[in-house]
């Protein structure tokens, strides 16, 4: 049997796939949680073989806490699931070692067949998916112009985010300048959707 922990923070989602993969005869799912912060944890208690985790989580994200769980528990394997596939998020997750990327739209079949090659140590990457994010590059944004931004993405102004990350007004002014320009972007609304997208931020 292949031990699998699930996580997922939308409820009618996280209970298709629990019932999905009950039906596999191979698969038993151990565990499930709704925050990245618990994965850890529950990981530990219940030893799973994979983890199937969203990249977007409350807590910490689903690619944080698989480096996390690889030090912790190196015999687990990890299968991320996104919505969206991002381009930067795959990037990220390649960086990390991630054996599986997967979009949630694909056919159920393909979840079962990826956790059984994941747990195999094959990798199972969506090529559509590896394809974009090569064909995007790498992040242009420094960690702070990225760090920046995706404040100012959450709604704050640049006197918050002065506040928060111990710089000036000028500094963040500055950052978010840099950052729309080498999005090439028109204005920072446009920064944001643009590094968005490319999954930089």
């Amino acid at each position: 049997m292949i031990r699998v922990l699930l996580a997922e923070d939308m409820h009618m989602i996280r209970a298709a796939l629990g019932a999905l993969l009950r039906l596999e005869s191979d698969i038993e799912v151990v565990a499930e949680v709704v925050r990245g912060d618990q994965i850890v944890p529950e990981a530990l208690r219940t030893l799973p073989d994979v983890a199937v985790l969203d990249i977007d989580l409350p807590g910490i994200d689903g690619i944080t806490a698989s480096a996390e769980l690889r030090e912790r528990l190196p015999g687990c394997r990890v299968l991320i699931l996104t919505a969206m596939g991002r381009p930067g998020q795959v990037r990220r997750a390649l960086a990390e070692g991630i054996q599986a990327f997967l979009v949630k739209d694909a056919p159920g079949d393909h979840l079962a067949d990826a956790i059984r090659r994941t747990a195999q140590g094959l990798r199972v990457l969506d090529p559509e998916l590896v394809a974009t994010a090569i064909a995007y590059g790498a992040s242009p944004l420094t960690p702070r112009e990225a760090t920046v931004l995706r404040e100012a993405a959450n709604g704050a102004p640049a006197e918050e985010i002065a506040g928060r990350l111990h710089l000036s007004t000028g500094t963040v002014r500055n950052y978010l300048t840099g950052a729309i320009t080498k999005t090439g972007a028109r204005n920072k609304i446009d920064a944001i959707r643009i590094a968005e997208d490319a999954g930089w931020i």
